[in-house]
């Protein structure tokens, strides 16, 4: 698949610009509240038929075995009621005479993608769910996906989607999990918002970085209580070692550069002791002073103790790295565009416009110290999820998955634990490794059929022929009608 148009023809991975995590947070909430909804529908559940569910046999395919580094010999893959029920030499196969034959002569079979740091709920805004944005993930063989943010209301609708998805009435990735941010006015009131997310059924507690260190342990303490992992952001006032002892996952990189500089701990310090917020352009200037200071050996002693604490990353690299190209690239002419509504794009624009980087070369900087800590944090077994914080403005759903899974690379993992980073890594994280993350009998069918091998260049992450979305097969030909389903939709702004 072409990333850039979402057709199937092969072409150069294309880099779209994006703005970074640490300029566009503080604005998403309140930004939220000014964009009015203007009665644009979101995609409906009957936009795109479901096909149902079916004996398929992918004959001849070769199966990229994660666990063992090797790429099996050909085999013949049999799914049925939505399961892998075998996996068998085709020369030998019993292939019932109702299935549907898929060709795999040539053709490699990965796991359904992960992206494990998506936001499908807009926060305090009117604004209705990211439906949108689901035919744009299914497209692009992401099977499942982690909501970082989401209240009551929003998990009540989540677990919905969860029984159409078994029942064959949505088309959608799986919500293989979802949390709900706490913040809270003191450590007791943060106590009882995690008691609160718990008894909503959120599966898991989300943290930003300006919470308070008090405020932080209160939440541990809760979610401890009720059996919840916290993830999210590190506190921008406790240590990325301190957190980790007790933080499930860090988004974004959170404190990681600060570990990393000589000087790290001082504006850990600094920040504890100041009386007041900083400005932004405190802020940047902080930051210049940290990127200034990485220690190449000191990321290396940071990682190795890291690695020690089983805490994973989800660095979002495609943050990063687009938002160092920006200024370089004319947003209005990605052509992928066209998949978004009048409102989302609105929403973009605000959010670009007001994340413009006060301190010149900043986002060129935080680039090349991310590749040099995720590159640390690979050689010493830090693991690593991929996630891509869709959609953030020009991190377009689905798409953006693979041009992580090639900056992961870049950064220096292999292609091989890239691919983890995207199907086995998130299903062992999430403890859901008895159905996902593997192609092997008794898994769910959550499969991607591709024309290249991704062990081999990355990129051929890009080239599906197929994706299998819980025992439903999507062929070349369906998935691009989803893609222009998704398009009219988008230039409608309602439904049919």
């Amino acid at each position: 698949m072409n990333i850039t148009t979402g057709r199937c023809d092969p072409a150069p991975l294309r880099w779209p610009p994006a703005s970074g995590i640490r300029a566009l947070a503080p604005k998403i909430a309140t930004l939220g509240l000014l964009i009015v909804w203007c009665g644009l529908a979101a995609i409906p559940v009957g936009a795109s038929p479901l096909p149902p569910r079916q004996r398929i046999a992918i004959v001849g395919v070769s199966v990229v075995d994660l666990v063992q580094d090797r790429t099996a010999p050909p085999r013949t893959v049999l799914i049925d009621d939505g399961r892998i029920v075998a996996i068998a030499d085709p020369r030998t196969a019993q292939i019932p005479a109702d299935a549907l034959r898929v060709d795999g002569k040539g053709r490699f079979l990965i796991p359904g993608l992960v992206d494990m740091h998506v936001h499908l709920f807009n926060g305090y805004s009117r604004r209705p769910p990211n439906e949108w944005t689901f035919p744009l993930f299914v497209a692009n063989g992401v099977t499942s996906v982690r909501e970082m943010n989401a209240d009551a209301t929003a998990l009540a609708l989540v677990r919905q989607w969860r029984r159409e998805l078994d029942d064959g009435k949505r088309l959608a990735p799986r919500v293989a999990a979802a949390g709900m941010a706490v913040r809270g006015t003191t450590p007791d009131d943060a106590a009882l918002r995690v008691d609160a997310a718990a008894e909503a059924g959120a599966d898991f507690i989300k943290v930003f970085s300006e919470i308070p260190p008090a405020h932080w342990l209160s939440v541990l303490d809760a979610a401890q209580r009720h059996s919840l992992p916290v993830s999210g952001h590190v506190p921008a006032q406790v240590p990325l070692l301190t957190a980790a002892m007790r933080q499930a996952s860090n988004e974004h990189l959170m404190q990681t550069a600060e570990a990393c500089s000589s000087i790290g701990q001082r504006v850990i310090d600094e920040r504890r002791a100041a009386a007041f917020e900083p400005t932004a352009a405190q802020r940047d200037a902080e930051e210049a002073r940290v990127l200034q200071t990485f220690d190449r050996r000191r990321c290396r002693r940071v990682a190795a103790a890291l690695a020690a604490t089983g805490q994973v990353q989800v660095p979002t690299l495609v943050l990063a790295y687009a938002e160092s190209l920006r200024r370089g690239h004319a947003t209005a002419s990605d052509p992928r565009r066209r998949y978004l509504r009048a409102d989302e794009r609105l929403r973009w624009e605000h959010l670009l416009a007001d994340a413009a980087i006060a301190y010149d070369g900043l986002a060129q900087q935080r680039w090349r110290t991310a590749r040099r800590i995720i590159s640390a944090f690979d050689q010493a077994g830090v693991i690593v999820l991929a996630g891509t914080d869709a959609p953030m403005p020009e991190i377009y759903p689905g798409f953006s998955l693979h041009e992580e899974l090639a900056l992961l690379v870049d950064a220096g993992l292999s292609p091989r634990a890239a691919l983890r980073a995207a199907t086995l890594r998130p299903a062992q994280f999430l403890g859901l490794s008895a159905t996902q993350g593997l192609v092997e009998v008794g898994k769910r069918a959550d499969l991607v059929l591709l024309d290249a091998d991704p062990t081999h260049d990355i990129r051929h992450t890009q080239r599906i022929r197929a994706v299998v979305l819980d025992g439903r097969l999507l062929q070349r030909e369906a998935l691009d009608a989803l893609l222009e389903d998704a398009a009219r939709l988008a230039v409608m702004g309602s439904s049919p």
